[in-house]
């Protein structure tokens, strides 16, 4: 019966019968394992597509129940928790799969895409960098021996906080954390270091936690390092101010010299933020659409492109109004345009103060400008006061574990500013974001009026009229830029792309070559349809004087993100190109793109629109036409392989009418051995030593991942070993000139320790094309392959790696 409306395509049914079948005969469970898989996974397809979440969560845990060891439904479970946002409860059946069949390579790959979400890498970073530890630890050990005995740790991570405290000789210690997984993994660590008497974790939010339902009563210390790179992003300053009101003893006043004991205090106990403004090439390319024309194709001024860091004031939803960089590594370097400035100075031991952050009119500061060049960013860190005696610095110029906030300049009709300049800017903290807004630069030469009086003040930091001179200042601004139409806001990775004119001149040249080819071709055709169709007339006697409309040539770009290609192609001749954004507003800019080139109306279109569900965006432009050229995403921005992508190229062949191409036809991936101690620790905990004696690796290292992504080569902190070598080619249009899996021999030419293999890629148009994803104008970044241990190399050596590809998941191994 099972069997009869499986061939019905009733999976529901025989889903249904085949429970039924295995509850009363067990003993046949091998037998239709395979069968039972297959249904079991179309029925949930159906019932996701319904939106029956609970049906199918429901199937899948009848199913572990008959086959709790099958690795495929396990990972098949995950993928479905994972799509819907459960990430936790997905990492454990990845997990789970991994166990019960460690070469599974569909779980590896799941748990490694899950753990990157789940284990944010910088606590890899943050738990290697020793003097953080061991100044965090000073200033615990100090709090507690002076009589604060009660404490809660607020973002418990791993724990360590927590750890430094009871060692220290506290006698309550409370962990709270919100993160399922790191919740779990700190119970571990707490056990492991033999604390968990003295421990009591939390699995929740700090604003949730109440006396005495969860903690029996007040505390006299809590320590936290909720910060982020602009300081407030993880929310210190909520989760602070609930806790000076419902979870703190009162603080100490300056006239009262009890035991600490009977006070509440915090650490860290304050912070001073600093900035400065810069020129760096890099963060321009990532956040300004720096050009007018991308190969021929004019991007009018009514179109406005913006970077989600931008950060407007009346935005809707609250976005984080900064990006991130490790300046000290940025490609190709940054110059200081100002000397570096106080912004602000927060007390996270004064309850008011707090209250009065989120509430305060933004503070307006004037710098004056050191050195001409270019304003890209203002670039921001902070020094995290402990206590009296023990800070830490996030500043570029400390070898830290931190990251500084960057907060693009936009809007300026002039970015270049040189000395005499002053660069504007209001401050504040609002919806828990340090914002930097209303910047603009103001010249003293050309506003010599106010720039007088201005001038006469010293201290520009601490005017008395500031506000008001920076009101008239901010009216005195250069000149806004041309009326804006449409405002699009793209990720920083799509603007790079958009400023990536070797990328677009290299489509740009591929497809007329294809495109030309064909034309001809078609030419050669219609003349001889012409020719048979006139014979034909004159014998029958009509006159054949209408000429048909020549059918267009069909371009389907299918790439991720924001593409112009598809308006490119169609500046190329009798070309109907489709797009695949799905963006209103990106299609809305890709219309008045092409509006601005003067392509007649319905030249471009979206073939979204076209397709009746996403899966099945590769089929005909038309029933009866095919595809000259259909472009493919290949490279995420990450540096790794699409999912999927030879599948998808498979299909693509199918599509293509003669002569028509698959961009890019083939890619090189290449790669070279390094030494590189900055990669190995940031991605696993290195021994006990870091960690100040206690056992965390171990349990964090269950979630690093081969491979480290999102990197800069050019930028790395490494000593190449080797000389770049060609490990895999993926070829699009030729499938068996594939290397899927192989070998290679690579001559060592540096002594040293091999500890990773980094990698990027040549994609070949065609064979005289190529883009290097390694390039300075590439918008991609980097990967690399992490080993598990170094291995010692001496000039001369040849290593043989193996080299695998499995979907978009690239394993390399060294043979020994």
């Amino acid at each position: 019966s099972a069997e009869h409306c499986l061939g019905a395509q009733d999976f529901g049914t025989a889903y249904a019968h085949y429970l039924l079948v295995l509850s009363l005969a067990p003993e046949l469970k091998d037998d239709v394992k395979e069968t039972f898989q297959y249904t079991l996974f179309r029925w949930a397809e159906e019932l996701d597509a319904l939106s029956r979440t609970q049906d199918l969560l429901g199937c899948y845990e009848q199913a572990l129940e008959l086959f709790p060891d099958d690795e495929v439904i396990c990972n098949s479970m995950g993928e479905h928790l994972f799509r819907m946002g459960f990430r936790d409860e997905a990492a454990g059946y990845f997990r789970k799969a991994m166990k019960l069949n460690p070469d599974f390579s569909d779980a590896k790959e799941n748990f490694y895409r899950v753990a990157n979400w789940l284990v944010e890498r910088w606590h890899f970073i943050m738990l290697n960098d020793t003097r953080r530890n061991t100044i965090y630890n000073a200033a615990i050990q100090k709090a507690v021996c002076l009589g604060s005995k009660s404490v809660l740790d607020i973002g418990a991570g791993t724990g360590i906080l927590s750890m430094f405290a009871k060692k220290a000789g506290a006698h309550l210690v409370y962990a709270c954390e919100l993160s399922k997984t790191m919740y779990e993994l700190a119970c571990d660590v707490v056990a492991a270091n033999e604390m968990e008497a003295g421990i009591k974790l939390l699995h929740m939010k700090s604003l949730d936690i109440e006396i005495p339902k969860h903690i029996p009563e007040r505390v006299s210390l809590v320590v936290t390092e909720t910060v982020d790179a602009g300081l407030f992003g993880e929310g210190i300053v909520e989760s602070l101010i609930h806790a000076w009101e419902h979870l703190l003893l009162q603080p100490k006043t300056k006239s009262e010299n009890g035991n600490c004991e009977k006070y509440g205090k915090v650490i860290p106990a304050s912070a001073v933020i600093f900035g400065m403004a810069v020129e760096c090439a890099e963060i321009r390319r990532h956040h300004r659409v720096g050009i007018k024309d991308i190969a021929g194709v004019c991007l009018p001024a009514s179109v406005k492109f913006q970077s989600p860091a931008y950060s407007s004031v009346d935005a809707e939803e609250t976005i984080e109004p900064y990006t991130t960089e490790k300046m000290s590594r940025v490609p190709g370097g940054y110059l200081a345009l100002t000397e570096c400035f106080e912004i602000m100075t927060v007390n996270f031991n004064n309850l008011q103060e707090l209250k009065s952050l989120a509430t305060k009119k933004p503070d307006k500061i004037g710098i004056p400008v050191i050195k001409e060049g270019i304003l890209d960013a203002i670039v921001v860190w902070f020094v995290l006061q402990l206590d009296d005696e023990h800070s830490l610095s996030t500043s570029p110029s400390e070898e830290t574990c931190w990251e500084q906030a960057v907060y693009p300049v936009h809007d300026l009709a002039d970015y270049w500013i040189k000395p005499g300049d002053q660069v504007m800017m209001e401050v504040s903290c609002q919806d828990c974001y340090l914002r930097i807004q209303s910047i603009s630069v103001f010249n003293l030469e050309h506003e010599m009026d106010v720039g007088r009086s201005f001038a006469k003040n010293k201290d520009l930091l601490s005017l008395g009229n500031e506000a008001e001179l920076c009101s008239a200042l901010a009216n005195l601004q250069t000149s806004k830029p041309d009326a804006v139409a449409q405002t699009c806001v793209l990720e920083s990775t799509e603007i790079a792309l958009l400023n990536n004119i070797p990328y677009h001149e290299g489509f740009k040249m591929a497809m007329k070559k294809v495109l030309s080819s064909l034309t001809l071709e078609k030419l050669g055709q219609a003349m001889d349809t012409q020719c048979q169709n006139n014979e034909m007339s004159c014998e029958s006697g009509q006159n054949n004087s209408e000429q048909s409309v020549p059918e267009p040539l069909y371009v389907l770009d299918v790439s991720e993100g924001f593409s112009v290609l598809p308006v490119i192609a169609g500046t190329l001749g009798q070309v109907k190109p489709y797009s695949s954004v799905e963006k209103d507003q990106h299609r809305m800019t890709l219309d008045l793109i092409s509006e601005a080139n003067h392509f007649p109306k319905e030249t471009l279109e979206f073939w979204l629109r076209h397709v009746e569900d996403e899966p099945a965006v590769l089929q005909r432009p038309k029933s009866d036409k095919l595809w000259s050229i259909i472009i493919l995403g290949v490279i995420e921005p990450s540096g790794l392989i699409q999912q999927e992508i030879m599948e998808k190229a498979a299909i693509s062949r199918c599509l293509l009418q003669s002569g028509g191409k698959i961009f890019p036809q083939y890619v090189l991936m290449f790669g070279l051995l390094v030494e590189s101690q900055t990669l190995v620790e940031e991605s696993a905990v290195q021994g006990t030593e870091r960690t100040l004696g206690f056992n965390v690796a171990p349990f964090i290292n269950q979630f690093q991942v081969p491979i480290r992504v999102f990197l800069d080569l050019s930028s790395l902190p490494c000593i190449p070993l080797s000389k770049p070598v060609e490990l895999l080619r993926l070829d699009l249009m030729t499938p068996y000139l594939n290397t899927s899996n192989r070998e290679v021999k690579v001559r060592i030419c540096k002594s040293g320790q091999v500890t990773a293999i980094p990698f990027w890629y040549h994609m070949y148009l065609d064979d005289e094309i190529r883009l290097d994803t390694s390039s300075e104008a590439s918008h991609w970044k980097q990967a690399a392959v992490v080993l598990d241990n170094p291995i010692q190399v001496e000039m001369g050596d040849e290593l043989v790696l193996n080299v695998q590809h499995h979907k978009s998941n690239v394993s390399i191994t060294v043979k020994q």
